[in-house]
């Protein structure tokens, strides 16, 4: 079983930055692919970035320039550098990976942390 926890969620002004972290624990033997999504009021749950094993990135189209997603396997620990925020970006933000404890690859997902963009 691998637990993903997210933090750094919170109220920024619009123009401002934030950095979502989401550490994963248990038993890990590989880690695949990661991603961050995101879920508004009202809206379907929308990838916003991903990293695939390798290193590979993916964005949506509206965070590229503005969001960078990052991984430590060491720490086994995964990064969302939010900057340049605006309040459409107001979401709870899901952290999701596929991870092995020996067996075939199984997807797992964080509770989710609130990120909420206002003056």
């Amino acid at each position: 079983q691998v637990q993903l926890v997210e933090s750094g969620g919170g109220l920024v002004q619009p123009g401002g930055s934030l950095r979502l972290s989401c550490a994963a624990s248990g038993v890990i033997l590989t880690i695949y692919d990661m991603g961050w999504y995101r879920q508004a009021p009202g809206k379907q749950r929308e990838l916003v970035a991903g990293m695939s094993r390798g290193g590979g990135t993916t964005y949506a189209d509206s965070v590229k320039g503005r969001f960078t997603i990052s991984r430590d396997n060491v720490k086994r620990t995964m990064y969302l550098q939010m900057n340049s925020l605006v309040p459409e970006d107001t979401a709870v933000y899901y952290c999701n990976g596929d991870f092995s404890s020996g067996g075939r690859p199984t997807t797992y997902w964080g509770q989710g942390t609130q990120v909420t963009v206002s003056s």
